[in-house]
Order: structure tokens, then C-alpha cells, then sequence
């Protein structure tokens, strides 16, 4: 198996990674990433399998022994359908699914349209940061609201799911581990005592139908309820946060204003927010050349299978009426595919579609720049001028 070197947090490959994924490709649909220690998927076809390959799952086969400073965190983590196989995994998403149906999720749209219609009414005037004044509140504010969580308490959520979802960047450092512990401990006991208040005077939203399973206690025990609403508070807003940004960015660099569904697939495709999803054999496996043992971790390269060019002709050439056959692997796929993939695509195209229209004259202020925090892909900032 060829090896590649590529430190994942050098500057150059966090502002483009994509040449490296292209040589990384060339070598072979499995190759060794040094960096990670561990085999990695680059080509469409490896990372596609592996991702509905059954015999693969987020599970670990025996138990992970966790420092003192990270029994929080992994104490969340531990009841997370992110992280879990059916049988709990099926239980889990099955009440989680059932908020995010297609005839839901469609009547969010006007709901969506006036919030981003509030949004650009409070634009200010001369250059702004577009990441904060829209591309984070659209996405934060409306799962806010699905779960019946208090809006004012974004900036709260925000500076908590940073700080956790820090334990995933190459990056990562002691301190940064510490913090993701402490917001973990005091993100959980703030659900708790949401939980307990919304108990007493349940209503309409997601949080309150989750509280009903778990007094039915075969459903839901509380430490799941609790991890759940973490979750999808994180899970929520980040990747479409990222996705909004980076598509903004694309469209004002080649100038292009009409918003389609089939755009909104592109600007997934083109520059998605997540890049690596790993996996876990389950048993031992043969594919692809190699024998993967029980227990071993891929990482299958989302955004390299987005660019290999058996998946999409001329990859690297963002095009707005491309035509695409096959399912991108922006938000994953198998069982582990994004529960609220529907909400995230219905998000972005209104935002997009409503910003345009708005602010016809929009334009960037400054080169945008990514934010170091691979293997998530996303900007430190979006300045502009209307």
C-alpha cells in the first residue's frame, strides 16, 4: 500500500487540499496517511463502499480507555447514535427520523425565508463579516426552535459546540481537549435542566416528543435523551454553517446568483463542510487490495470522492448546471448518513436564494481565508460589501 506524509494542519493543504486528495488518488483507492495512522479511501468508489459496507461501523470493538481530563466528553459521547450500531443505533434515529421527515421539514420553509429575511433587514452598512450576521444564526436559530431551545441562548450553544467538536481537528492540543471536557459537562447539565423545565410544561417541539420516549423508558433512557439533544444542537448547525460559507464564497468568485436544488448539490459536492468520516471493521475484511483486521479505522475522504473525476466529470470546475447521477458523499452515506441531511439542503437553498435576491450587489471585501480545523472545512471569516 503506497503512504502518503501530508500533515493535515499545514496551512497550505487546510486553504486547499484538494491537489493533495488528486495525488493521494493516483496512488490507489486505499492508501496509508501517515499523519493519522491509518488507511485512508481518496477515490469515489473505496469510500462509497466502505461507507454502506455493513461489515464497517462507528463502534469500537472493545472499550477506549479515557484520560481524566476527557470522562465528560466521552461520557456524552457514549450515548451518541453517532457513535453507536443497531441495535441502540436503530432504536435512537428511528425518534430522531421521524422530526426530520420530508413533509416536515418542508413546512420549515417559510419559517426559514422570513428568519434569513430578518437577518439581511439588520445587515449593517460597509464590509461585514457575513458568517456571523447570517451563515451561523440561519441554521443555529432553526434547530434552536425545532428542539424548543431558548434563541437567546445561541451564543451559549455556540461557544459549547466549538469547543467539542475541537476533539476532532488534527490540530487538537491538551487545552483544547480540556475545553471540549468542560463545555461537554456544562453542555449536558444545561440539557438536563432543559429537560426538567420542559418536562413540567411540555409543547409541540422535538424535545418534548423525546421526553415522552424516554418516560416510556424502554425507548429512551436519560442519558441517551440528554446526549441526543447535544447532538442535534452540534450536529444542527455546524456543517451547514461551513457549507454556507464556502458556497457563498464559490458563488461571488464566479459570479453566479441563480439558486436551484441541483446548485445546492454542487456546492455540496464542490467544497463540503466535513472531509473525513471513519469507520471501524467490524470483522475481517478484503476489499480493495487489502485486509482490513477487526477493529481497524478508515477514513474515507468525503470531500476527495466528491472530486475524483470517475464521480464528476472536470471536478475541480464548480458548475452550476452540472447533472450529477450518483449521491454525493458530502453528508455521508449507509447507515450513518446525516439524519438531517433533508433540513441542511432546505436550509442552504432558501439562504442562498434569499440573500441573492436581497443583496443583488454582493461582493467579497477580502480574500476569504479557511479556518485551521481539519478535518472540518470551513472559513474564519466571510467579509463583504452589499
Amino acid at each position: 500500500m503506497e503512504r502518503v506524509t501530508q500533515d493535515p494542519s499545514d496551512p497550505t493543504f487546510v486553504q486547499n487540499p484538494y491537489p493533495v486528495y488528486d495525488r493521494m488518488r493516483d496512488l490507489g483507492d486505499l492508501i496509508w496517511w501517515e499523519a493519522y495512522g491509518m488507511v485512508v479511501s481518496p477515490s469515489y468508489k473505496a469510500t462509497a463502499a466502505i461507507l454502506k459496507d455493513r461489515r464497517f461501523g462507528r463502534e469500537a470493538l472493545e472499550a477506549i480507555a479515557v484520560p481524566d481530563h476527557l470522562t465528560d466528553f466521552y461520557a456524552v459521547e457514549a450515548h451518541s447514535m453517532l457513535e453507536l450500531e443497531p441495535p441502540r443505533h436503530t432504536r435512537l434515529r428511528g425518534l430522531v427520523t421521524r422530526a426530520f421527515t420530508s413533509r416536515r421539514v418542508a413546512a420549515l420553509a417559510p419559517e426559514i425565508e422570513a428568519l434569513c429575511h430578518g437577518l439581511i433587514d439588520a445587515f449593517p452598512e460597509g464590509p461585514f463579516d457575513l458568517l456571523p450576521a447570517y451563515c451561523t444564526p440561519v441554521p443555529v436559530r432553526i434547530i434552536a426552535r425545532m428542539l424548543g431551545v431558548p434563541e437567546a441562548e445561541a451564543p451559549q450553544l455556540l461557544e459549547w459546540s466549538h469547543a467539542m467538536v475541537g476533539m476532532y481537528q488534527a490540530s487538537r492540543t491538551h487545552e483544547m481537549e480540556v475545553a471540549a471536557n468542560d463545555a461537554a459537562r456544562a453542555f449536558a447539565a444545561w440539557v438536563s435542566d432543559l429537560i426538567d423545565a420542559r418536562r413540567r410544561s411540555p409543547g409541540e417541539d422535538l424535545m418534548s416528543a423525546l421526553i415522552a420516549a424516554e418516560e416510556d423508558g424502554a425507548k429512551l433512557s436519560r442519558e441517551e435523551l440528554i446526549t441526543t439533544i447535544v447532538l442535534l444542537l452540534n450536529a444542527g448547525h455546524e456543517a451547514t454553517v461551513h457549507t454556507l460559507g464556502n458556497g457563498v464564497k464559490t458563488l461571488l468568485e464566479i459570479g453566479h446568483r441563480e439558486i436551484t436544488p441541483g446548485l445546492v448539490e454542487e456546492v455540496l459536492r464542490y467544497d463540503p463542510p466535513l472531509h473525513v468520516f471513519t469507520r471501524i471493521a467490524r470483522e475481517e475484511v478484503e476489499l480493495f487490495g487489502h485486509r482490513f483486521t477487526p477493529g481497524e479505522t478508515i477514513g474515507c475522504l468525503l470531500a476527495a470522492a466528491n472530486r475524483d473525476p470517475a464521480f464528476a466529470a472536470d471536478p475541480h470546475r464548480f458548475d452550476p448546471m452540472r447533472q450529477i447521477k450518483g449521491q454525493n458523499m458530502a453528508f455521508g452515506a449507509g447507515l450513518h448518513f446525516c439524519v438531517g441531511a433533508p433540513l441542511a439542503r432546505l436550509e442552504i437553498e432558501i439562504a442562498l436564494r434569499v440573500l441573492f435576491e436581497r443583496c443583488p450587489d454582493l461582493r467579497l471585501a477580502s480574500a476569504p481565508r479557511y479556518a485551521p480545523i481539519y478535518h472540518f472545512h470551513g472559513l474564519e471569516a466571510l467579509e463583504v460589501t452589499r
